[in-house]
């Protein structure tokens, strides 16, 4: 039988759903696929040990790695190809080990595009705020314009981080599109903007919270959450609560999953299964 070794990197990992969505898809291929998590606050390390852990894993024989929160920038210096898109972004949540080298891919901007495209189709698009501007927050700014976003302000602790990704969204999709400022902002911004979309750990398991006061949420904004464990976070519940359509990140977890598995295997996906699973693991794992 086809065997894989594969695995994630991140901090606070120890919930994530990728190694059963990412196994049971193998299974159904009649493949076997190990899917490791490699969480580096267990290992009492800093995200710069992301670089240790990727020529750990290709001295071991992995095939393919998923990297996430807070790495996703940081292992680019230590891989030797990026493909087009990770470049773009600057950031890779794929590592695949192909004859000897680390090649870095990045399949959160698909996987956010084919969820908002799937999950709120028609909703007006003319101004959104995007609070987070790190390695998720990148491929979502990228995955919005690229749907036709008109203008797209990013909110982020870090406002040079903020503005070093507008100059690049900027860059590729022209003036006027992209603009940046800070999270203490965001009352005045979302007072105009037809949509939030949340691409910040706040609201994971791990990171409880909300990442704006409910008070700044109102009805007829749409509220689309990157984070999926939980899929209902304290952010997409307070805006449901007031009629906001939402979309919960169960679908970006899913797509992107799907297309690191085709990258791993050179398998194509059941994705409509894989959603299914996704539901069925989030539900048992409440």
């Amino acid at each position: 039988m086809t065997s894989y070794l594969t695995g994630l990197i991140g901090a606070g990992i120890g919930p994530s759903l990728s190694p059963a969505l990412h196994e049971r898809e193998a299974d159904r291929h009649g493949v076997r696929l190990l899917y490791r998590t490699l969480d580096i606050d267990a290992l009492g390390a800093g995200p710069e040990a992301v670089g240790d852990l990727v020529r750990a894993a290709r001295l071991l024989g992995f095939d393919g790695l998923n990297i996430t929160h807070p790495c996703k920038q940081l292992v680019m210096r230590h891989l030797d190809q990026l493909a087009p898109e990770a470049a773009e972004l600057g950031a890779v949540n794929s590592v695949v080990f192909r004859d000897g080298r680390a090649v870095g891919h990045n399949t959160d901007v698909t996987g956010f595009a084919r969820s908002f495209a799937r999950g709120l189709p028609d909703v007006p698009t003319r101004d959104v705020v995007q609070l987070g501007a790190g390695g998720a927050g990148a491929a979502v700014a990228h995955a919005l314009l690229t749907l036709g976003a008109d203008r797209l302000t990013l909110l982020d602790t870090d406002p040079a981080r903020a503005a070093a990704l507008a100059d690049a969204l900027t860059a590729r999709f022209g003036p006027g599109r992209a603009a940046a400022g800070r999270t203490a902002e965001a009352a005045e911004r979302l007072a105009a903007a037809d949509g939030l979309v949340h691409a910040t750990p706040t609201g994971m398991a791990a990171h409880p919270g909300l990442p704006v006061p409910a008070a700044l949420l109102r009805p007829g904004l749409w509220v689309a959450e990157v984070v999926y464990r939980p899929l209902e976070t304290a952010l997409l519940r307070e805006a449901r609560a007031l009629g906001c359509r939402t979309l919960d990140g169960g679908g970006m977890a899913v797509f992107q999953a799907a297309d690191a598995f085709r990258l791993f295997t050179g398998l194509e996906p059941h994705t409509e299964r894989m959603l299914a699973d996704l539901t069925e693991l989030a539900a048992a794992s409440s």
